[in-house]
């Protein structure tokens, strides 16, 4: 199957027909860089290269997944054979051919941030710390950061006793322990997949031959992302041929937080010398109005090669930046600017608002309700995070590692069995001093004093285990899932709940369906696949298709584009943050957020500021921020109505010792006009919904609650004043 190349530009061209030696593409916001990536596969495959032979590493399970779909669209089955993944899962992939190489087991368990927390909380009290004293999370982030520059637990005692830095000294005893208790329970947490490949590559010089020869041309995508450690395992396996293309933009290098280094796109030419530089510019996505303003801000960064973003599809509306009153303003400014566009035919899915931390999403979800918009947040509590997905998930874990401590303890009593804490403690002390497993200890329980009163219980457990053990080998989704709900006795318990339980009862379902799905798309399904795809999954993978307008941090948009974008809280303090003010690196990586999120939008792009805004119980007054002010006055247009408003505003002012002003505001309402009443049975019209019967009207703060079946888009609860409505 012939691939055409007609579409491309001669600067895409120009990477595509490259095929020897390293290559950086520079590929701007909307530049087509995975069209170059796909036409580029296709161009090594038309020149010679077997498909085998060609790795792609994409950032997310869905990107992996799109780009071998349009691969096997564009040239045919052969395409399939090209390996297409995220970091994470190649290194799985490679643990678990050959793991026992390097002293872990083919079976090892995934660890996800929650069982690493669990982990990290367990090693505290272990060594006599108080959580108070010693936090787990920032204790856990230390221990990733660690790792993501491959020092070990020695590595960061040593840092800390040339610093004398006490905190860091405990936090190298808590991974030390940590790591020890990963090794017990057969487990690996995320970071361990890339630190343990790489440990793998150093001390088996012939498994990394192997995959050199096997990978002769890799392609890299979003390689501004990547940590150290990622770069080594990049580094290692494109040593022998050299053919390493990495595609990424260092003017959104945006993930610092998660040890993300931009050194690694800026001083690629370094690192592999007679490197190629193409630079993509052209944009396909939005119009020009919105990439001048791109980059006007970008442009005040120092860190960044420089290229400058153009476009073929019109100047289009200019950058809106609107100043309002409050955060309850700039809300009901969004909901109102939303209905409109629906209003002229647009979908809520057109829309997406854009926040530098989710606390900023709480009167925005209040306007949205009131004015019966839906909605959707990025972010919030997942799918795979809720309880009782957790629990079945842990279940199959130990089904398939049983020597997975963490998640025994998780479940060996859910549904309460009497398998209280006493007898927990019990079991842990005789495994220290036996070096058993949990689960061994328990299957033997009749040989243990202080187990023996509950040994009847253990032993029942343990043997329902092996018994679905025996199941997966012959692996039947759905006739195993519903063995697994039923045999735990986890299907009773929710029945039992009531209206809680079917609701939980439902997320089970889903999971059965998720499970099934998976057995239908894999080769050869196994549990082990199951549970290696579900941890590997990340927030985007999973997000559905809807029409909703979606919230969501500017972190969670990057790779996402909207016809519609408002991009809030643009404001000294809040975006850029306080600690970004003080400090020129962390401020050219907030630029570098505000540019991810101005070429987010296609069409219209509106940054909202409030003049007065509470957060975190604390009310401030800022100023617009920069961000805004930097881009150029020619493609932008400001309003401000914070001075205007249906409500006068008193201020009492106090400056704090950052210099940020805080006050505190005394509202005023002007005079209502006396709205209508409503009762039930009367006909209104809604310039969205159309017309639609009052079914019920209830008074709630100064305003009423309606419910309102309307003929078009069903029953929805509205309040009277923000709605406009007219009656018929």
């Amino acid at each position: 199957m012939a691939f055409s190349y007609e579409s491309l530009n001669p600067r895409q061209m120009q990477a595509v027909m490259h095929k020897e030696g390293p290559l950086l593409v520079l590929a701007g916001a909307g530049s087509g860089k995975t069209t170059v990536l796909i036409a580029r596969v296709a161009r090594l495959i038309e020149t010679g290269v077997r498909p085998w032979n060609i790795l792609t590493i994409t950032f997310t399970n869905k990107a992996a997944d799109e780009l071998k779909n349009r691969l096997v669209s564009k040239l045919g089955l052969d395409a399939q054979e090209v390996f297409a993944s995220t970091f994470h899962s190649m290194c799985v992939r490679i643990l678990r051919r050959d793991a026992e190489l390097i002293d872990l087991p083919k079976s090892f368990t995934i660890y996800d941030t929650d069982d690493s927390l669990r982990v990290v909380k367990k090693c505290l009290k272990a060594l006599n710390m108080e959580e108070k004293q010693f936090p787990p999370k920032p204790i856990l982030g230390a221990i990733s950061h660690a790792k993501e520059r491959l020092e070990d637990p020695q590595d960061m005692l040593d840092l800390a006793e040339r610093n004398g830095d006490y905190r860091m000294k405990i936090t190298s005893k808590v991974y030390a322990l940590y790591q020890r208790e990963l090794h017990e329970a057969g487990a690996l947490d995320f970071d361990d997949l890339l630190c343990e490949t790489v440990h793998l590559f150093k001390t088996h010089p012939e498994v990394l031959e192997y995959y050199q020869n096997r990978w002769q041309y890799i392609m890299v995508d979003e390689y501004q992302d990547t940590n150290h450690v990622q770069y080594m395992l990049v580094a290692m396996l494109a040593a022998k041929n050299k053919n390493l293309c990495v595609v990424g933009d260092d003017d959104q290098s945006i993930y610092k937080f998660r040890g993300a280094t931009i050194e690694n796109i800026l001083s690629f030419e370094r690192q592999f010398p007679g490197a190629m530089v193409v630079r993509l510019e052209q944009n396909y996505r939005s119009t020009q109005n919105i990439l001048s303003a791109a980059n006007g801000v970008i442009a005040h960064n120092t860190e960044r090669k420089g290229k400058n973003l153009w476009t073929s599809n019109g100047d289009g509306s200019k950058v809106t930046i609107r100043r309002c009153i409050d955060e309850d303003g700039e809300a009901e400014f969004i909901a109102n600017k939303v209905l409109d566009g629906i209003a002229k035919g647009a979908n809520y899915s057109d829309f997406a608002v854009l926040y530098r931390m989710h606390a900023q999403s709480n009167s925005l979800e209040k306007a949205f309700m009131r004015a019966g918009v839906p909605y959707k947040i990025i972010g919030g509590l997942r799918f795979y995070e809720r309880k009782e997905i957790k629990d079945l998930l842990a279940y199959m874990s130990v089904i398939v590692n049983p020597a997975d401590n963490l998640r025994l303890e998780r479940i060996i009593n859910e549904p309460k069995r009497g398998i209280g804490a006493t007898t927990i403690a019990a079991a842990e002390h005789i495994a220290d001093v036996t070096g058993l497993s949990l689960f061994d200890i328990f299957e033997h329980a009749d040989e243990y004093a202080d187990l023996y009163k509950r040994s009847a219980v253990l032993k029942g457990f343990t043997d329902m285990i092996k018994g679905l053990a025996e199941m997966a080998e012959d692996f039947d989704a759905g006739e195993f899932f519903d063995a697994l709900c039923e045999k735990t006795g986890y299907a009773a318990m929710l029945r039992a709940q009531g209206i809680e339980g079917e609701t939980r009862l439902e997320n089970v379902g889903e999971l059965k369906t998720n499970m099934m799905k998976y057995q239908e798309a894999a080769e050869n399904a196994e549990l082990s696949g199951f549970l290696e795809e579900v941890a590997l999954y990340t927030d985007l993978d999973r997000m559905e298709e809807s029409d909703s307008v979606l919230m969501m941090t500017l972190h969670s948009a990057k790779g996402l584009e909207f016809e519609n974008v408002f991009v809030i809280g643009v404001e000294e303090g809040v975006f850029p943050g306080m600690q970004a003010i003080y400090d020129m690196n962390e401020m050219e990586e907030e630029r570098r957020l505000a540019y991810v999120g101005i070429t987010r939008a296609k069409k219209n792009l509106f940054l909202t500021a409030a003049a007065s805004r509470m957060i975190f119980g604390q009310t401030s007054h800022n100023r617009l921020s920069r961000f805004a002010q930097e881009i150029p006055e020619e493609y932008k247009e400001f309003h401000d109505e914070s001075e205007s408003s249906r409500r006068s505003i008193s201020y009492h002012f106090e400056e704090s010792p950052s210099g940020n002003i805080r006050i505190e505001k005394t509202y005023t309402e002007a005079p209502k006009s006396e709205g209508a009443s409503y009762r039930p049975g009367d006909t209104v019209i809604h310039k969205v919904f159309g017309s639609g019967t009052v079914l019920s009207a209830k008074a709630m703060s100064g305003d009423t609650l309606l419910e309102i079946a309307f003929e078009k888009v069903g029953t929805k609860k509205l309040m009277a004043n923000f709605a406009k409505l007219k009656k018929a």
